[in-house]
């Protein structure tokens, strides 16, 4: 059983013509761990540990906080009505209590696509069949949340012992997940946050099951012996389409998906280009144009946008939406009502669409907790989603309960570190692994800076976070110079690659047990309570002194 193998992965230079087939296939699809079942039952024994933190409690604090105000009650409506509803003054408390007559019966203008609010809708129902489970409660509206969370764990696992070929460092890559206060705040929510991240990673991942299995065919054709440098089309894209299945599902969440979605789409397509040469094809650009290319817009953006269309079913096939009645009549009067009536419908949406965007365009807020992309990384301004100074529960008669939503920092701080030496091993080695996660990187965080004036929040970072994880994974596998053909580090130098190894996951372990508290709503003593953010502006954002 490969434990920590990490074997160096960069395009490999085109065989020689008497490169025996085991060659290529040792270079160009390094071997997945075997047998394969340990992987599978320590991706499932982290992911368990991931839903464990999260379920556990979470029902605290026992109402609406933060953007629940907006997620939980439109999600509630998509479950009864199929689109969002306007609510009464007072429907928080109202839900808080079991209300769930919180609706004035007008549809609501909203921000953001339905998917995630689905989602939200569909833990909501899973919660009413338990034995336990009332049609609203907190635990309800969050219960998807905390699923997706658990979820995206056991995907990075996967994923991470993918890339690396390392049962250990896929592991370490869901447990690093697991740890984050970020991730974990944002899978304790009924936000959609942690829905959009669940998509893209598992989009991702997709493209790189494809990658490997695309290699897979060229290599076993060579080893039957067909003259691969013109070999044309390479069978069906299944995991490409199953990419594009979650990408619309991302956008269907929020609309900043797109960014991931154009990025990895030429990132696949580059994938194949750089297989075709590794093969000994040259001249390949029109085969890869027409086969590759062309059919992986149609397998990703053209699936997502037609997934992301279907997920405005319940508005569109509905009449009491917000601006669903927009293009009533305005169809010409020679079309007959079975295209008419579908054609309003989409005129409709398209204008819907226009004002979410000028909504979005022209969004200002003074918001306390406002976070500029520039300070992600360094967690300089996290979001305090609840507060409470008069709670009960420790032994002190003045207590505090809190959600701060910070990732942990040592996580994101060692991360910078690993994005600096993820470049410097592309740039020197152009490997694909180290492209991938700068990528990833890039995609969640540069769109952000183009607008400087728009507010924006540290939990805008958490889609990228997996991708930093990654960085950090492959990092320390490096370090510890594991796998033939890893670079060939002394024995002293393993050796303290395995104790940087060591500190890393354990001090992951002690800071995330140490902001467990702010982070979960537990009772703390007043005077303890704000000795575990170090920094004023933890605490009181843009009003520190």
């Amino acid at each position: 059983m490969t434990t920590t193998a990490l074997p160096s992965e960069a395009e490999p230079s085109p065989p020689p013509a008497a490169a025996r087939p085991f060659d290529l296939r040792s270079r160009f699809v390094p071997r997945m761990p075997t047998p394969a079942w340990p992987g599978w039952l320590g991706a499932g024994l982290v992911a368990l540990f991931a839903g464990a933190l999260r379920f556990f409690n979470l029902g605290q604090p026992e109402r609406i906080y933060f953007d629940e105000t907006y997620y939980a009650t439109d999600a509630f409506a998509l479950w009864r009505f199929g689109y969002e509803h306007e609510t009464l003054d007072n429907s928080d408390t109202m839900l808080a209590e079991g209300d769930p007559n919180i609706f004035t019966g007008t549809g609501d203008f909203i921000v953001h696509p339905p998917v995630g609010k689905w989602m939200i809708a569909l833990g909501d129902w899973l919660w009413t069949l338990m034995p336990f489970g009332s049609a609203v409660s907190p635990e309800g509206w969050r219960v998807a949340s905390a699923l997706a969370g658990m979820i995206s764990v056991l995907i990075l696992v996967r994923l991470a012992t993918r890339m690396t070929r390392s049962i250990l460092l896929g592991c370490t890559a869901g447990l690093i997940l697991a740890l984050d206060g970020l991730h974990f705040t944002l899978s304790r929510i009924a936000m959609v946050d942690i829905f959009l991240t669940l998509w893209i990673l598992a989009g991702f991942t997709c493209l790189v099951i494809d990658r490997d299995k695309t290699r897979e065919r060229l290599v076993r054709l060579v080893e039957a012996g067909v003259d691969v440098t013109t070999v044309g089309w390479l069978g069906m894209r299944w995991w490409r389409l199953a990419a594009g299945l979650c990408f619309g599902l991302a956008v269907g969440t929020k609309w900043s998906a797109l960014f991931f979605i154009a990025a990895f789409g030429l990132l696949t397509v580059a994938w194949d280009y750089g297989a075709r040469r590794s093969v000994g094809q040259r001249r390949v650009f029109g085969r890869w144009l027409g086969i590759d290319a062309v059919p992986a817009f149609l397998q990703t953006v053209v699936v997502a946008g037609i997934v992301y269309l279907l997920s405005w079913s319940g508005w569109l096939f509905t009449r009491g939406g917000y601006n669903r009645d927009f293009a009533d009549g305005l169809a010409p009067d020679r079309l007959p009502n079975l295209l008419a009536t579908p054609l309003e419908a989409l005129w409709s949406l398209i204008d819907y669409h226009g004002r979410m965007m000028n909504f979005h365009s022209n969004l200002t807020s003074d918001h306390t907790y406002i976070s500029a992309p520039w300070e992600w990384l360094i967690m300089r301004t996290p979001v305090m989603f609840h507060y409470d100074g008069q709670a009960v529960g420790c032994d002190t008669g003045s207590c505090v309960t809190s959600v701060v939503s910070i990732g942990t920092p040592i996580i994101w701080w060692v991360s910078i570190i690993a994005m600096v030496v993820m470049l410097g091993w592309w740039i020197t080695f152009r490997d694909w692994r180290a492209g991938a996660v700068l990528l990833g990187v890039a995609a969640g965080w540069l769109p952000w800076f183009a607008y400087p004036d728009r507010p924006m929040f540290l939990f805008y970072a958490l889609p990228f976070l997996p991708f930093l994880v990654l960085g950090i994974v492959l990092m320390l596998g490096m370090l510890m110079g594991a796998g033939e053909d890893s670079p060939r580090f002394a024995p002293y130098t393993r050796a303290l690659g395995g104790v940087v190894f060591g500190v890393v996951v354990l001090l992951t372990i002690a800071h995330f047990a140490y902001l467990y508290p702010v982070l979960s709503a537990y009772p703390l003593p007043d005077d303890t309570w704000g000795d575990r953010l170090w920094f004023e502006v933890w605490i009181y954002g843009r009003d520190a002194s």
